[in-house]
């Protein structure tokens, strides 16, 4: 890749916030590069469905982010497919170093490493991901009209997502495994006085069934007296957490206590040429839209930060500037 070039760009990530980034920053004339060490399209491709990108009224996530992909290198986008293992800030570039153990030099970066559901690493939970199994109640719910579905976890998210749920759903499990919720008192109030949404206190899932048109129950196991059913749903929407791909976030770079990268509305973070977008970005919501949004942002931040300081490399001062002595 040219030991001694020095990229005006790079991108870290080929979900959609990196690819929309990838899009931008080409339109710009960048001289870009995006580092993707497995395939480009982020965690929407193990989607089977997506039905909430504008303009799209039904796609499934390998084909969106096909799309994404061949959009990106219409405009002759770079892809690596490498990993990239450590990333040096610097006054005159930033470095990154890669698997291969080759390093790229750019004037600024782009992270969009996203980040990842905790899973509960049961039976069922990879296999039918997309087939019944989300991390998602804004994602998916709206397949799920007049169903019932379970979801798993107690809280604020899980709080939030089973009333999100209930208005669509004709029923809500809330599978929790101790005796009350860690929700925020507020949505807990607002739990109890739904009508839709049954608690099922201090119980584990050990595993989720399906046949051959996706889940349809759930192994549930009591942590009290060790007590072992099943539970009959169309869905099971899991939320115990959600971890940040922020393993390559430098030091000095400010993070909430969740690990996510605090940014400006440029997506910037606190090193200048560095930019976070997608989930690893602290931020209200968490869809595919916005975090397109995001790299749409931060390559047009990205090409004027270069464009400045470029300039500032080329620009020659005069030796001696005249001292205003007043009219004469």
């Amino acid at each position: 890749m040219g030991e001694n070039k020095v990229y005006d760009l790079v991108i870290v990530g080929g979900g959609p916030g990196g690819l929309s980034a990838g899009i931008y920053a080409m339109r710009a004339a960048l001289v870009t590069v995006l580092v993707e060490q497995s395939i480009p399209g982020g965690q929407v491709v193990l989607s089977d469905e997506v039905e909430n990108y504008p303009g799209i009224i039904n796609i499934s996530g390998a084909e969106l982010s096909q799309k994404f992909v061949e959009h990106a290198q219409s405009y002759g986008l770079k892809i690596v497919n490498q990993e990239v293992t450590e990333v040096l800030p610097g006054l005159e570039y930033h470095t990154l170093k890669l698997g291969n153990e080759e390093t790229l030099k750019s004037y600024s970066v782009i992270l969009a490493t996203g980040g990842s559901p905790r899973t509960l690493d049961v039976s069922g939970e990879r296999e039918y991901y997309g087939k019944g199994v989300s991390y998602c109640g804004v994602c998916d719910g709206f397949f799920f009209r007049n169903k019932t579905v379970v979801v798993i976890g107690g809280g604020d998210t899980a709080a939030e997502e089973a009333l999100y749920l209930s208005k669509l759903a004709k029923k809500v499990y809330m599978v929790h495994r101790r005796e009350e919720l860690r929700a925020g008192m507020i949505l807990q109030e607002r739990i109890k006085s739904e009508c839709k949404i049954e608690m099922i206190w201090n119980t584990q899932c050990t595993s989720i069934n399906a046949g051959d048109e996706g889940v349809n129950s759930v192994s549930l196991q009591s942590t009290v007296d060790d007590k072992k059913w099943n539970l009959p749903t169309d869905g099971a929407f899991i939320f115990i957490g959600f971890n940040p791909n922020n393993k390559l976030v430098p030091r000095g770079v400010k993070m909430n206590a969740e690990g996510y990268v605090i940014t400006d509305e440029k997506c910037e973070t606190n090193i200048p040429g560095l930019y976070v977008i997608g989930d690893l970005r602290a931020k209200y919501a968490r869809q595919i839209v916005v975090s397109a949004s995001d790299g749409c942002i931060a390559a047009l931040a990205a090409a004027h930060y270069v464009e400045n300081k470029k300039a500032g490399e080329t620009c020659e001062l005069p030796e001696q500037i005249p001292a205003v002595t007043g009219n004469k």
